[in-house]
């Protein structure tokens, strides 16, 4: 079957509360994508944000993000004013961009007010929610009042005794801040709640989600605090080495992202159940769950703990394919696109052809002149998702104008391969070859079907700050958009 989604963050959809969430916005842009007879909508990670405000560094791979709780269901519950919310309100920055540090600031002040007022002994669905999630929700709660109590600094700088969870401190600390636990458990009920609403309504309406779980989770995270015999540490808990990428024509110097790497041979002797436990907690959220660096299964890399840079490190042997026999064999034939771009060696290709999942194709990586690119439309093959764009990527409009003024080869083959193409409709030929290609499925960020430059950019790998901010506008979901996807879809088979 040959399907088609939008890329789209949470966070980048319009929002009177200063960031993307599960309000009347998101309803509204389920039912513009079912006017578009869209099948998925593509989101980045849900979870909590730390410094940097990356997705993919998150405090829980469990946990959800409380930037995405919809503040007017506590209005209507009464325990929040119309006043209140306006004097802790946030507003995008004169930029349009979303505006973290004032959501970090008064957002949660916001919360506790809400916290405080309800009753959740009286709610049987709230004890249900904390009994069935224990096996992550506890630490993280836990976790995350501590992290309060020392002002926020990261797990590495935490006092050793409850760094390392010796048991007197971890009963010390329990019994001190049980209720800034309860404050975080109360964030994340009304975090699933509100996000198994808006799926449901998303299902109901044909349209299936595509979640994405990076492959590392973060050092100053729950999960390594809570089970750090996951992951290659030293005694005192710091990692022997860390996670990234070698440099490339994203980052020059790599990509230093300091994730702790996996104790594999421990994960293979507990039958991969701590991965068996978050990809089934996955598909609970998700209807199809993207891993991004799947490479990794593979092979990883693997950079001394203090480096600065990325450019040294060595390449080590992941699980491969007998992690993904164990998933099918648990969890049954689950939905999974593999994000394989990069590098590719032959064994990455034999893993991902060995798994059945589909991979990932970038036109935007298909026009360096070579015609034997994989991700060329006349090489393309059917298991695939292909994209213009993802993400980390410029949009289509805002690559095409730079490669145009740095003459890049690019460009000229680019001119060759579609014909007469400009910056006011390049965007428009690649959506087109995305449509027309042989892959199962075809997902296009937003902003390349609003056509607009690199201000809509979501991320730039390997720099810090000014990342995951991009806000859509009202009024950028026309009648006349989705007629024209769903002209797309039907002219193409879609």
């Amino acid at each position: 079957m040959r399907t088609c989604g939008i890329l789209l963050p949470v966070f980048s959809l319009p929002s009177e509360q200063g960031i993307g969430c599960f309000s009347k916005a998101a309803y509204d842009f389920v039912d513009f994508l079912a006017k578009a007879e869209a099948n998925y909508w593509q989101i980045l990670p849900l979870g909590p944000t730390g410094y940097g405000d990356s997705p993919y560094q998150s405090f829980s791979t469990f946990a959800g993000n409380p930037y995405y709780i919809d503040i007017s269901e506590f209005t209507d519950l009464g325990l929040l004013t119309e006043d209140e919310c306006r004097d802790f309100s946030v507003s995008v920055k004169e930029s349009g961009a979303i505006d973290y540090e004032g959501l970090y600031n008064r957002r949660f002040l916001l919360l506790r007010k809400a916290f405080e007022r309800i009753d959740l002994n009286s709610d049987p669905e709230y004890g249900k929610f904390v009994h069935e999630n224990s096996f992550w929700l506890e630490d993280y709660a836990l976790f995350m009042a501590i992290k309060d109590s020392f002002g926020g600094i990261s797990l590495s700088e935490w006092d050793k005794d409850i760094r390392v969870r010796k048991p007197e401190a971890m009963e010390e600390y329990r019994s001190k801040y049980a209720k800034e636990a309860d404050f975080y458990k109360f964030q994340q009920y009304f975090f699933a709640k509100q996000w198994s609403k808006l799926k449901k309504y998303a299902n109901d309406k044909g349209i299936k989600i595509i979640g994405d779980i990076p492959i590392y989770v973060a050092y100053d995270s729950s999960d390594v605090w809570a089970s750090p015999e996951l992951f290659d540490l030293d005694g005192e808990n710091v990692p022997n080495a860390v996670a990234g990428c070698p440099p490339d024509a994203f980052a020059a110097t790599g990509q230093l992202w300091g994730n702790p790497l996996y104790r594999w041979d421990y994960h293979k002797e507990t039958g991969y159940s701590w991965w068996l436990s978050r990809l089934r907690h996955c598909f609970k959220l998700y209807d199809v769950v993207r891993i991004d660096h799947f490479r990794g299964f593979d092979e990883y890399y693997t950079i001394p703990f203090g480096n600065e840079t990325a450019e040294i490190g060595e390449w080590k042997k992941g699980p491969g394919i007998e992690l993904f026999d164990v998933i099918k064999r648990e969890l049954g034939d689950v939905s999974v696109i593999a994000e394989d771009l990069g590098f590719l060696t032959d064994s990455v290709r034999e893993l991902v052809k060995a798994t059945g999942y589909p991979s990932m194709k970038v036109l935007q990586f298909a026009f360096g002149g070579d015609p034997k690119s994989e991700y060329l439309p006349h090489n393309l093959v059917s298991n695939a998702v292909i994209y213009t764009g993802t993400h980390d990527n410029e949009t289509t409009r805002g690559w095409y104008k730079r490669i145009l003024e740095e003459k890049d080869y690019s460009a000229e083959y680019l001119a060759d391969y579609l014909g007469d193409i400009t910056e006011e409709n390049i965007a428009d030929r690649l959506i087109r070859a995305a449509y027309s290609s042989v892959c199962d499925t075809c997902v296009i960020p937003l902003q390349d079907w609003l056509n607009i430059d690199n201000e809509g950019r979501i991320n730039v790998p390997s720099v810090l700050g000014d990342n995951w901010d991009w806000q859509m506008k009202e009024g950028d979901l026309t009648d006349e958009l989705a007629e024209r996807m769903s002209k797309y879809k039907r002219i193409y088979g879609r």
